[in-house]
C-alpha cells in the first residue's frame, strides 16, 4: 500500500465530490417537493452547461463568459418549468411509477434533443479557472522520511469552494425566506401546506427551476475539468447512490453522500489499493469507477435502510 499518496487522492476525491453532492442535493430537492425521483437530472445538467458553452463560444453567440453562466441559467429555469408545467403538473394523481416511467423517458427524449441540436463531438469548454498552476501544500509530517506535498488543481479546488457556497446559499434560502420555507412545508405535506394558503404548484415550478440551475451549475464545474460532450450525462450515475447514500429527503445528506462517493472514487484509483479491495477486485474497480459507489450504497443500505440521515416514517394502515 502506497501510503504517501493517500492524502493526495482522498483530497482530491473529497474535492471530485463537490460537484456530485450539488448535482445530489438537486435530485433531493425535486424529490422533497413532489416526491418524485428525477431520473431526467443528467440530462438538465447536460443541456444547461450546453447551453454555456454555445452562448459563450466563437461557433454560438460569442457572449463573454459570465454573460454566457447567466443566460444558460435562464435557459435552465425555463427548460424546469417547462417540465414542471408541460410534463408533471398534468401526471397529477397518476401512480408513482408512472410519473418516475415520465421522468425516464423525459431523459431520453433530452438527451436526442441534445444529440440534433448540438451533435455527439467532444468540445473544449471554456476556461473558468487556472489549469496551469496548481495549489500544492507540504503536510506537517513525513512518511520513510520523505514529506508529505499535496498537488491541488486551481479548478478542482475552485469548483469545490462553488459547489459548497451554492449549497451554503441554498440551505440560507430554505432556512430564512418565505418561499423556502413554504418548500419545506409542501415537502412535509402537501395537503396541509395547500390547507394554510400555500400554492404547492408554484411551489413545485420553484423547486424544478431551482434543479435546473443547480444541474446547469454542477455540469458546467465538472466540464471546467473533463470537457464536454454528451458523455456529461452519465455523472448524474455518481449523484445516485449519493442520494440515496444520505437518505432521500436529507439535504445535509445528499452533501456528505457526494463527498463520500467522491472520497471513495478517489481512493479507489489509488495505485496499490489492493490493500482496500484485493488484487483482482481492485484492478475490477478501477477498471469501471462507476461501481464503487453503488458498493458502498449496497453496504450502507443493509444496515440504514433509509439512508445516514433519512427519515424514518410510520404510518398507520
Amino acid at each position: 500500500m502506497n501510503w504517501q499518496l493517500l492524502p493526495q487522492f482522498a483530497i482530491t476525491g473529497l474535492l471530485n465530490g463537490g460537484p456530485i453532492a450539488l448535482i445530489a442535493l438537486g435530485i433531493v430537492l425535486i424529490f422533497k417537493s413532489s416526491e418524485v425521483f428525477n431520473f431526467a437530472q443528467g440530462q438538465m445538467l447536460l443541456i444547461g452547461t450546453m447551453a454555456t458553452w454555445w452562448f459563450a463560444s466563437d461557433d454560438g453567440l460569442g457572449l463573454p463568459l459570465w454573460l454566457a453562466i447567466i443566460c444558460a441559467l435562464g435557459v435552465s429555469v425555463l427548460l424546469g418549468l417547462l417540465i414542471e408545467r408541460l410534463a408533471l403538473r398534468p401526471m397529477t394523481g397518476q401512480p408513482l411509477l408512472s410519473i418516475i416511467l415520465m421522468t425516464l423517458a423525459l431523459a431520453q427524449l433530452l438527451q436526442g434533443l441534445t444529440i440534433l441540436v448540438f451533435g455527439t463531438i467532444q468540445r473544449s469548454f471554456p476556461v473558468i479557472f487556472d489549469v496551469t498552476n496548481p495549489y500544492q501544500i507540504t503536510l506537517p509530517f513525513t512518511y520513510n522520511d520523505n514529506p508529505i506535498i499535496l498537488v491541488l488543481r486551481q479548478n478542482l479546488v475552485w469548483s469545490f469552494v462553488v459547489a459548497m457556497v451554492c449549497v451554503t446559499l441554498l440551505w440560507l434560502f430554505f432556512q430564512y425566506t418565505s418561499t423556502g420555507l413554504a418548500m419545506r412545508a409542501t415537502a412535509e405535506d402537501h395537503e396541509t401546506a395547500q390547507s394554510v394558503g400555500i400554492r404547492i404548484n408554484r411551489v413545485f415550478g420553484i423547486s424544478w427551476a431551482i434543479a435546473g440551475i443547480i444541474a446547469a451549475v454542477g455540469g458546467i464545474l465538472i466540464a471546467t475539468a473533463s470537457g464536454l460532450d454528451l458523455s456529461l450525462s452519465i455523472v448524474v450515475l455518481a449523484a445516485f447512490p449519493a442520494v440515496l447514500l444520505g437518505g432521500l429527503e436529507s439535504i445535509p445528506g445528499a452533501v456528505v453522500g457526494g463527498l463520500i462517493v467522491g472520497l471513495a472514487q478517489g481512493l479507489v484509483a489509488l495505485p496499490n489499493s489492493d490493500f482496500f479491495l484485493g488484487p483482482d477486485a481492485a484492478q475490477a474497480v478501477r477498471n469501471s469507477a462507476a461501481i464503487i459507489p453503488y458498493i458502498i450504497l449496497l453496504v450502507v443500505l443493509l444496515f440504514r435502510p433509509d439512508g445516514l440521515f433519512g427519515q424514518k416514517r410510520i404510518e398507520r394502515i
